[in-house]
This record gives C-alpha cells, sequence and structure tokens, in this order.
C-alpha cells in the first residue's frame, strides 16, 4: 500500500502515453498511485472528471483509506466526441485494439481495466463492452445518453440519434449476453435520462449483468457525477478488484 507522500507524488508525476486513434493523436495522462503492475481505470473525458470531478482526489483518498486496492487511472481525452461516443463501432475498435493495448505496452497492467464515462461517454463504454467481451472487468456509468424514441425524441435532432438507438435497442431487446461484468450506474432522479437509465439498468440485470443504478440529486453535470463516486464507484472497484 503506498503512503500519502507515495500518492502526493504520483499526482504530480504522472506518465504520458500518446496513441493514434482516427486519425488523431490523444495525449493520456496516467495517474498512478506507485509501481508495478496495477489495475487500470480508463476514463472517458477523463481530463475533464480530473478537472471538474477531482478524479484523482477521490482515487488517492480511497486508496490512502484502504477502501480500494491501489490501481491506476488512463485519462482519455474525448476528440471528435459527438462522433466517437455515439455507438461508434469504428471508435470502440481503436478503443479495444488500440488505446487499450499501447497501454499496456507501457503500462503494467493487472488484469481486465474497468470502463468508466458519462453521458455519452458512458454510452460509449457500455457499447465497447458489449461489442468487444471480454475486454472489461467492470463498468462505472453516470446519466448515460441511452436514448430510444419513447422517452428521448427532444434528442432526435442529435446527429447520431439513430445509430444510438439502434444500439441501445440491441441492448433492450436481447436475450443473452457472453460476458455480462457488475456495472455500477449513477443518474440524477431530476434528469431527462432517469427514464432511460431505469430501462438499462433492467434490462443489463436480466441478462445477468451485476448492474445497480443509485439515483442520485443534482443535475446532468460533474458536480452530481463528483458526487457520486463515492460510495458507487468505490463499492464497485472493491468488488471488481478485491484487496489481496
Amino acid at each position: 500500500m503506498p503512503n500519502r507522500a507515495g500518492i502526493e507524488e504520483a499526482r504530480t508525476q504522472t506518465e504520458r502515453v500518446v496513441v493514434r486513434v482516427l486519425g488523431r493523436t490523444l495525449r493520456l495522462r496516467v495517474w498512478s498511485p506507485g509501481e508495478g503492475e496495477l489495475p487500470l481505470l480508463l476514463v472517458h473525458d477523463g481530463p475533464e472528471y480530473a478537472k471538474q470531478a477531482a478524479l484523482l482526489d477521490w482515487a488517492g483518498a480511497m486508496i490512502q483509506a484502504e477502501a480500494v486496492a491501489p490501481f491506476r487511472v488512463a485519462l482519455l481525452p474525448p476528440g471528435d466526441r459527438n462522433e466517437w461516443y455515439s455507438a461508434s463501432a469504428a471508435y470502440g475498435r481503436a478503443l479495444v485494439h488500440r488505446v487499450l493495448p499501447t497501454l499496456r505496452d507501457q503500462i503494467p497492467v493487472a488484469g481486465r481495466p474497468v470502463g468508466m464515462g458519462a453521458s455519452l461517454g458512458a454510452l460509449a463504454m457500455l457499447h465497447a463492452q458489449w461489442a468487444w467481451p471480454g475486454t472489461f472487468g467492470g463498468l462505472f456509468l453516470q446519466s448515460g445518453s441511452y436514448f430510444v424514441p419513447r422517452f428521448d425524441r427532444q434528442e432526435s435532432g442529435f446527429p447520431r440519434y439513430g445509430r444510438i438507438v439502434r444500439f441501445v435497442r440491441s441492448v433492450l431487446r436481447a436475450t443473452a449476453h457472453e460476458d455480462p461484468v457488475p456495472v455500477a450506474m449513477t443518474c440524477a432522479g431530476d434528469e431527462e435520462n432517469i427514464h432511460n437509465n431505469r430501462a438499462m439498468a433492467a434490462a443489463l440485470a436480466g441478462l445477468g449483468y451485476e448492474a445497480q443504478l443509485a439515483e442520485i440529486s443534482g443535475r446532468h453535470d460533474f458536480t452530481s457525477w463528483r458526487d457520486g463516486l463515492d460510495p458507487h464507484l468505490t463499492r464497485l472497484l472493491a468488488n471488481v478488484w478485491p484487496a489481496r
């Protein structure tokens, strides 16, 4: 277990990983509390989570308190967010076959990573886990944009609305999935997305995922997502990566 001095040092001496994705160069910041092989939390909109939701402060505090085993955090910048995070097969393939292998080549990663995201970033993580089973060991999904016409016709002007609806329907109508993993979800009860999050949580649970939706207070923003990190992400990581 790293001491507090080690955690503070890791906050400022993070590693940088550069990867080419769909014609763009992404520079990932990877936060680490120590050396050696550690589990990895891969975060969509990672720089925003770090800046606006104090994600790395939470990670350091939970490790220091021994609430979770030590792990690394890879802060993945969004690139072309509306295109890539909208259930894009091209982006999902790049995430699984380029981003993660590049990280593993440069950083010792233990086991399967946990994927994390909010809004479209949550949708994209679920899409990657669904389409490439065996990649992720768990998912933390906040206020996911799981659009369906019944609840989300107001989003129909979004350019990739149809693609999102097709993917979400495929999950809601599925009868099985070969790799159900633990999934923790949060969504504010007053959000427009609460109805589609309830439907998705129920569908995943019916497919054998350990899926739980926590309805929290707040809005569709990083303040609410920050407030949902503990206990919900804490509990998920403790479940997926038990302390040795």
